[in-house]
């Protein structure tokens, strides 16, 4: 078993940056902006250097409500050397959202850019009221017009001219591994969001063996169009590359498939990461086959299960032979299992691979709380270097993902065969009973993907008075295909067991998607319960 790095980010930078001086660290493709590892530790040290000017504190919180930008890596690195906490929030939120992590996040000092899409990240800061967020002492923005009241990145720069490379190295060697770096709150979908404490040692080791099982090297280069606000983008993104010595490249603000390819293409990009529905989204396009790809080798899907037929396009039409699935939880720094670069297709299809090293993983069955025998479906728990340190000031809610023995309590469904593999097949919650039998949406959906005509589908649990549940399959076709209601159940007929056919099947042009292009089943199932209801 590989050994733990005992490092702080700040240490892991240095280190590379040396290794490393003159190779691209950062690239912003859309803004021509190119930065080697030699200037990337200095552009991190100066920004270090303007938090101790503004008299940042060691342990002090300060947030980024931003797109993805050369700053956002920047600032991430910069924070920790100077050993403040960064509170990552999705630039997606409204006023009412931010507020609330503002305030839960005791954030002091706010990083902002000036447009998400078509919506005024500045407008949504404005229309918080002032009273409800006591801490907030300045805000700093970031490629925005000169704001009245808020300090800007440049003032940052101008500041860190005040503080020596002495100062800084005090700071820096006051931190240690173990501290709490990295506040990501989680989605919320269910009461108000949670803001998972990360650390050096958590994030900084998940990252290296994320790089290891996809088998990188200081050749590789990856394209990251996932967002940085959520572990995949500084996590999975930005820390496998600083671990590794290799370029990180960045196609767009936000998620744009064509502009991803080109990136692919004009940067010879070896790795390619996304969720399911980003990779669907590139191969959709009508211009697909003008882009080279073949330099494409690896990558990592994550966030949902990646169905069979969308993995043999990756493999025959993305040269992505040797990609991997990742499976985890922001509490989990992120990554608890992941499949190898080198497993054979059905593991990489099937499955989310085995535990990460230094990770352990049990199923327990969910009534009982025991240890579920192999092949059996039970919660999925794990154990490691890489749990979080709880949640921000909500011990009660830490207790009930982390019990007294350590175990994180992911709320997903799984099973684990002998050679330590691992399948899930859906949440806890999701998880559909009807008239006593247990049905698992992903099992469906999987049937379903095999079928030609469709693209994506996603089944969730319908309340039924006779049954409990009903299955309901709600379908996005590929462009041009027709299918009915009736012809899809004749179609699952003798495939599948009488009792998992979907009672309700409806086809849909589009699924409501989270900000990292996540689908939202818990908005699904509220739209059919209404529409079923009329």
């Amino acid at each position: 078993m590989t050994e733990l790095i005992k490092k702080t980010l700040g240490q892991l930078l240095d280190r590379t940056a040396l290794k490393y001086a003159e190779k691209d660290a950062i690239v912003f493709t859309d803004l021509n902006y190119r930065l080697t590892y030699k200037n990337f530790k200095k552009a991190t040290d100066d920004i270090a250097k303007g938090l101790l000017a503004l008299h940042i504190q060691k342990g002090e919180h300060i947030g980024i409500f931003a797109v993805n930008c050369p700053e956002w890596v920047i600032l991430q690195f910069a924070a920790a050397k100077a050993g403040a906490v960064l509170v990552n929030i999705n630039p997606a939120l409204k006023s009412h959202e931010l507020e609330y992590i503002l305030e839960q996040g005791d954030i002091t000092t706010l990083f902002i850019t000036q447009c998400f899409k078509s919506s005024s990240m500045i407008d949504v800061l404005n229309d918080i009221d002032e009273k409800k967020t006591t801490k907030l002492k300045r805000v700093v923005t970031i490629r925005a017009k000169q704001i009245h009241d808020f300090m800007c990145w440049e003032d940052l720069l101008e500041l860190s001219k005040n503080i020596s490379d002495e100062d800084l190295s005090e700071r820096e060697n006051s931190l240690h591994p173990e501290d709490i770096i990295n506040i990501q709150y989680t989605s919320g979908t269910t009461g108000f969001p949670k803001g998972a404490q990360l650390t050096h040692y958590g994030i900084l080791n998940n990252a290296f063996y994320c790089g290891l099982n996809m088998n990188l090297t200081d050749n590789d280069s990856i394209c990251i169009p996932v967002p940085l606000y959520h572990c995949f983008g500084c996590v999975l993104g930005t820390l496998v590359c600083v671990n590794y010595g290799i370029k990180m490249v960045f196609p767009s603000e936000v998620f744009e498939p064509r502009k991803t390819l080109q990136a692919v293409h004009q940067e010879q990009c070896t790795a390619l990461y996304g969720v399911p529905t980003m990779f669907i989204a590139e191969l959709m396009l009508d211009d697909f086959n003008n882009y080279n790809l073949s330099s494409l080798r690896t990558g990592v899907i994550a966030g949902a299960p990646c169905p069979m037929e969308l993995m043999k396009q990756l493999i025959e039409k993305m040269n992505l032979r040797e990609i991997t699935i990742g499976y985890g939880f922001t509490e989990a720094s992120p990554l608890i299992t992941q499949t190898r670069y080198s497993d054979p297709l059905e593991i990489k299809v099937g499955t989310v691979g085995k535990p990460h090293q230094n990770v352990k993983v049990k199923i327990v069955d969910p009534e009982t709380k025991k240890e579920a025998p192999f092949d059996t479906p039970g919660e999925l728990c794990a154990y490691g270097y890489n749990a979080m340190k709880g949640y921000y000031k909500m011990p009660d809610k830490t207790k009930e993902v982390i019990d007294p023995e350590g175990w994180m309590h992911t709320g997903d469904l799984a099973s684990m065969n002998k050679d330590g593999i691992c399948r899930i097949v859906g949440r806890i919650k999701d998880m559909i009973i009807r008239g006593g039998e247990n049905i698992y949406p992903a099992e469906i959906e999987e049937f379903f993907m095999t079928n030609p005509k469709v693209e994506i589908v996603q089944v969730v649990g319908i309340a039924d008075i006779k049954f409990g549940e009903q299955a309901a399959a709600v379908i996005k076709l590929k462009l041009n295909e027709k299918w009915t209601e009736e012809e899809a159940k004749e179609w699952c007929k003798g495939k599948i067991a009488t009792y998992k056919v979907p009672c309700y099947i409806k086809f849909v042009n589009e699924f409501p998607m989270t900000a990292n292009g996540k689908i939202q089943k818990y908005k699904i199932r509220e739209m059919l319960q209404l529409s079923l209801r009329a």
